[in-house]
């Protein structure tokens, strides 16, 4: 008997999309696991095993939504289809863990109702352009071998030119191009580490290699790729470590082949520590040091910290031929000054600034180099 994918030993589906076609899918694709409609308002079961239950079920609230965001950082506008939620893999430093208290994956079949939403959201005016993604609250392609939720999208964005949509994931799962898509509409993201974070931290993950191979074989097909260095962690070491992996992207990739690129310090819940040490998994050192409460009740690395891991990586990323592009995730205009010597606003905003990379395939972004002042 092969292992199920991600340990997943039960799947459960509620009686409302009991008929759709993913729930055929994850039948199909996961023939050992135990299977249970659900009436409604009966309880999941118990996963046999020690596994993991994955739940299919009808999305209630809104599918199309803005990124949460504080007002006092800088948000880069992202917007989120939200396909499921939670993850399989286990990062130390995942926001998913203050959000979901258990171990259960849920994918959305009620899918006409979200293409219904989407529809009317896209094809108001098609002269608005939209950068939308499906990697917040869950990710993009955990789970795409089992829901084949992406290639039901793809098909249904064939219809939009003004959306383009940022595949995020720390998996090299290309089964989503067999739907065809339009190159210059999907962009094709990985998330990115230090390799001893990857190592250590980012537990059934993909290799940074492996990631890095699967956005090289995206770019000979056509597309952009997009990487995101969130979170940038401090630690003893972080130097070679995050320099390590800046020169490794250009072992794979030229800058023309990325459309954009962010940086992120970590951040967490004050109790994300503790539910640590509660799992019996040793605090990572990362987690212990100095940091203030920033305007979203998350703590952050100090304002001085985190600069200069910025600076480091931004120099390092120039001395590699790329800075278009690059952007903070969630900082202030302070931090802005501080690196770049220059706030959103020159950029005509960073939303703009971000349409403007994902769209324009020929030359960089306006604003794009980087104006450090002493």
């Amino acid at each position: 008997m092969s292992p199920s994918p991600w340990d997943i030993t039960c799947l459960a589906v509620d009686a409302a999309v009991a008929g759709t076609a993913m729930a055929a899918r994850a039948r199909a694709n996961l023939p050992d696991a135990a299977k249970v409609v659900l009436a409604p308002g009966e309880a999941l079961p118990e996963a046999p095993d020690g596994g993991r239950v994955l739940h299919i079920k009808a999305h209630k609230g809104r599918f199309l939504r803005p990124c949460p965001a504080t007002r006092n950082y800088r948000c880069c506008g992202y917007q989120i289809v939200h396909i499921g939620e939670n993850c399989p893999m286990d990062c130390s430093y995942c926001i998913l863990r203050a959000y979901f208290r258990d171990r259960t994956l849920t994918a959305f079949a009620n899918t006409e109702a979200m293409f219904d939403e989407l529809g009317r959201a896209f094809g108001h005016d098609r002269t608005r352009r939209f950068r939308v993604g499906t990697g917040q609250f869950a990710d993009s392609l955990a789970l795409e071998s089992i829901t084949g939720h992406t290639r039901e999208l793809l098909a249904f964005l064939a219809d939009f030119d003004n959306v383009v949509l940022e595949l995020k994931s720390k998996t090299v799962d290309l089964g989503w191009m067999e739907a065809d898509p339009r190159p210059d509409r999907v962009l094709p993201a990985w998330s990115f580490n230090a390799p001893d974070i990857v190592a250590g931290q980012e537990r059934d993950t993909a290799p940074l290699e492996a990631r890095l191979a699967a956005a090289r074989t995206c770019v000979a097909a056509g597309f952009r790729v997009c990487l995101h260095f969130d979170p940038i962690c401090f630690y003893p070491g972080w130097e070679a470590g995050y320099g390590a992996a800046v020169d490794m992207i250009f072992d794979y990739l030229r800058p023309a082949d990325i459309a954009y690129m962010s940086l992120g310090s970590f951040r967490c819940l004050p109790e994300l520590p503790r539910r640590l040490a509660d799992e019996g998994r040793a605090v990572p050192a990362y987690m212990i040091g100095e940091f203030s409460l920033g305007a979203d009740g998350k703590k952050r690395l100090l304002r001085p910290l985190r600069v200069r891991q910025f600076r480091f990586m931004a120099d390092r990323l120039a001395r590699n031929g790329f800075s278009r592009g690059l952007y903070f995730c969630m900082e202030s205009d302070e931090v802005w000054r501080e690196v770049f010597g220059r706030t959103t606003r020159s950029l005509g905003g960073l939303y703009a600034h971000l349409l403007d990379a994902a769209y324009n395939r020929e030359g960089e972004p306006a604003c794009s180099s980087i104006t450090r002042k002493p």
